[in-house]
């Protein structure tokens, strides 16, 4: 294949004006920051966005080949669409080497030149190398990098999840995924929560005694009116309620929640945040991985919330002040 110029070293550097907005979409959100913020506090926000785009790359890996997780490059592409959309170079680059490939999506060697020649801009040497013996840039890029889109919601695509579980865990997440929405719990923290406890085993037990599908101990049981711990459906809608509680307990803080099902919404309050076990805090960092966001929804109606809330929020407004 004849070599060709990199169309952007013909241009003596400057970057094509497509190929300007598609790379600096990160960098919008820091130009509606107030004239008058510290540069401090600019630098805190690129970083938080190059943080995230790197961790949904790293995500996106897993993903892509399966590991860790089950296998799914449509999703893959999704995770490093969205990285690449933050200004990652590796997610630009692992993108066009996905749709130069045609790796859950359709192969389109527009995109793959594009996304190479971006993340060859930025710097990422492998895009560079591969870029020499790539068609010309055209700056065509996939729709999810003309517009920022949707928060993504569902880390795991929870159909995709169920059919790929033993067939003896099957039954037992779609009963856990019909009967969250009942209970104003989402599908994918359900599942996380039911996977993280037991790995849907209804028959599970802990050395501290949990019991089933949701890891019920005898006084939680009891508080939710439990009579059959080992009982599938009557153990997932006892989890569901205390879930649905600590929701609203603590405003839909899904850390918060998690540490709470975890350690007990007593522990939390006592340290004013997710207690420093280091079983709680992997706990918490593997729910908050699969259900990919940090906030959700709940009723106000089921329980004040909890009192540590107001003095955590003061004590950050105090610190922002400060």
């Amino acid at each position: 294949m004849a070599r060709r110029q990199s169309p952007l070293r013909r241009r003596s550097g400057a970057l094509p004006r497509k190929l300007r907005t598609a790379v600096s979409l990160a960098a919008i959100a820091l130009s509606l920051m107030p004239a008058s913020a510290r540069s401090d506090d600019r630098d805190r926000v690129a970083q938080a966005f190059a943080e995230q785009a790197r961790y949904l790359a790293r995500e996106a890996l897993g993903y892509e080949h399966g590991e860790g997780v089950p296998r799914d490059q449509p999703y893959a592409a999704r995770l490093y669409c969205e990285s690449a959309r933050l200004g990652d170079a590796e997610g630009m680059y692992a993108l066009g080497w996905i749709y130069a490939n045609g790796r859950g999506v359709e192969r389109n060697d527009a995109y793959a030149n594009t996304l190479f020649a971006m993340a060859a801009f930025l710097g990422n040497a492998h895009a560079a190398r591969i870029q020499r013996y790539m068609g010309d840039y055209t700056g065509a890029v996939p729709a999810c990098l003309h517009t920022p889109s949707e928060i993504l919601q569902q880390r795991w695509p929870v159909d995709g999840l169920i059919a790929r579980l033993p067939a003896e865990r099957q039954a037992v997440a779609r009963l856990l995924a019909e009967l969250a929405p009942k209970y104003g719990v989402e599908p994918a923290l359900a599942l996380a929560i039911g996977l993280t406890e037991s790995a849907l085993n209804p028959n599970a037990l802990s050395p501290k005694n949990a019991m089933g599908v949701m890891q019920l101990i005898p006084e939680t049981a009891e508080r939710f009116n439990v009579t059959r711990p080992y009982d599938p459906e009557q153990n997932i809608r006892g989890g569901l309620t205390y879930l649905r509680w600590l929701l609203a307990y603590f405003e839909g803080e899904v850390a918060l929640v998690a540490a709470g099902y975890n350690a007990g919404e007593g522990a939390v309050d006592r340290f004013r945040g997710v207690p420093p076990y280091r079983e709680t805090r992997a706990y918490v960092d593997r729910i908050l991985r699969h259900v990919g966001q940090d906030r959700h929804p709940y009723d106000r109606s089921v329980v004040a919330p909890s009192p540590m809330l107001r003095t955590l929020r003061l004590a950050s407004q105090e610190d922002h002040e400060t």
